[in-house]
């Protein structure tokens, strides 16, 4: 990491404290913020969020930097281990044949798979530490990363099902699980079995068009690859995501919000309408989450992919909360490019999640790997030099097909509802 972003890290804490220390004065006096601090409080949450994006960047600069030294390096003929040949030689096949598709000298359709087995939960370039050291620069790798920043449920562990064609799929969902009991001598033993039903996993089409100028195409030293992988990895992930949290599963994908469980519920006539309510009284305050954090058996609390999520707007609230003995029970993340934590598990945010409001179930907590994101064969990648030819654009249409749904209902992720007015 460098003194840049070990820099700004220190910054972030540095806010952080002080944002503690103008909410600890105001609980230590048992009052509510004043005007002026309420302003203070905003600006230094907003200085936070700022800084995170700026380290995020920075990050992202860095491992720009080293790609652009990998290709160097080829140039030179010196060894190289990203992509390539892997001897320091030209890149052949796949890669090759992009750059000629995009360049008009191949095909004008042509469909990027991956070449192996991908791991999406080690495909976040949010930093080295997050994977960002484990992910190959292919094309496909390189979109999938840029789609997986911008859907906090690819971030959180989902499991993804790679399949070569689109028909719909049948998975087991679970409804129920067995039971056991104490049996008496020579006593008759009881049947119980698992529940199970099915979900339906189809393939649902996602598409966005990218134009790109001609000049931009025939200018070499433009990373032409990395525009396009960016451009449509974002396009496609913010319209899968906000289906993954709130879709109703009618032409669309099931949301993990439609299917999640009742965790916690918030008091009625809470300040705001659907928030925590005040810590000094019982069961409000930090007191919801942590029974919202214990809805959800330790089999799935143990889990990996066991996270938080909630808008950025719950977010503020949240950090705001403290528990009875004083503490704070957001707390920051000490690591560069990793998460802060509630109860020691990750926070996610995704601007899809509802935001608090009467009845509204704007936290989710539990195992995110029991949501299946069935992904039907690569992105396929169309070329029209026709469409905007009157601006001398060339234009690329990228097609996705996805669906998604929880196939364990039986509590594996769990939500917060607000109370009512």
């Amino acid at each position: 990491m460098s003194e840049v972003a070990k820099k700004l890290r220190e910054r972030r804490l540095n806010v952080w404290e002080q944002a503690k220390e103008l909410a600890d004065r105001a609980a230590d006096e048992n009052r509510a913020f004043s005007g002026e601090e309420e302003k203070t409080w905003v600006a230094l949450n907003s200085e936070l969020d700022a800084l995170d994006v700026r380290i995020k960047a920075v990050l992202d600069g860095e491992q720009r930097a080293k790609d652009a030294e990998d290709a160097m390096s080829a140039l030179r003929g010196e060894p190289r281990n990203r992509q390539g040949d892997g001897k320091g030689g030209p890149d052949t096949g796949a890669n090759a044949e992009l750059r000629q598709f995009l360049r008009g000298e191949g095909p004008r359709a042509i469909d990027v798979n991956p070449t192996g087995p991908v791991n999406f939960r080690d495909l976040s370039k949010l930093s080295s530490g997050a994977g960002g050291a484990t992910v190959p620069t292919s094309f496909y790798d390189r979109l999938v990363a840029h789609l997986i920043e911008t859907s906090a449920i690819l971030q959180a562990g989902a499991t993804v099902l790679n399949t070569a064609s689109g028909e719909v799929i049948q998975v087991p969902k679970t409804t129920a699980h067995s039971s056991a009991a104490i049996v008496t001598e020579a006593g008759s033993i009881g049947e119980s079995d698992p529940a199970f039903g099915q979900v339906s996993l189809g393939a649902y089409k996602y598409g966005t068009l990218i134009q790109v100028s001609r000049e931009l195409l025939t200018d070499t030293g433009v990373d032409l690859e990395g525009y396009l992988a960016m451009q449509a990895g974002r396009a496609l992930g913010n319209a899968f995501g906000a289906h993954a949290i709130t879709g109703d599963g009618s032409s669309k994908p099931r949301g993990v919000v439609t299917d999640a469980s009742a965790g916690a519920t918030g008091p009625n006539a809470a300040t705001p309408v659907g928030g925590f309510g005040d810590q000094s009284n019982a069961g409000e305050g930090a007191d919801l989450l942590i029974t919202l954090f214990h809805s959800v058996i330790s089999p799935y609390r143990m889990s990996s992919a066991c996270r938080w999520m909630m808008a950025d707007g719950t977010a503020g609230a949240v950090r705001k909360i403290k528990t009875t003995e004083g503490q704070y029970i957001w707390q920051p993340s000490v690591i560069a490019g990793q998460p802060d934590t509630i109860l020691g598990k990750p926070v996610l945010t995704d601007p899809n999640v509802p935001a608090i409001g009467a009845s509204a179930e704007s936290v989710l907590f539990g195992d995110f790997s029991q949501y299946f994101v069935r992904l039907a064969g690569g992105v396929r990648f169309e070329r029209s030099d026709e469409f905007a030819f009157g601006n001398d654009l060339v234009t690329f249409r990228a097609l996705m097909r996805a669906d998604a749904a929880l196939v364990d209902l039986t509590g594996a992720i769990k939500t917060f509802t607000g109370g009512t007015a």
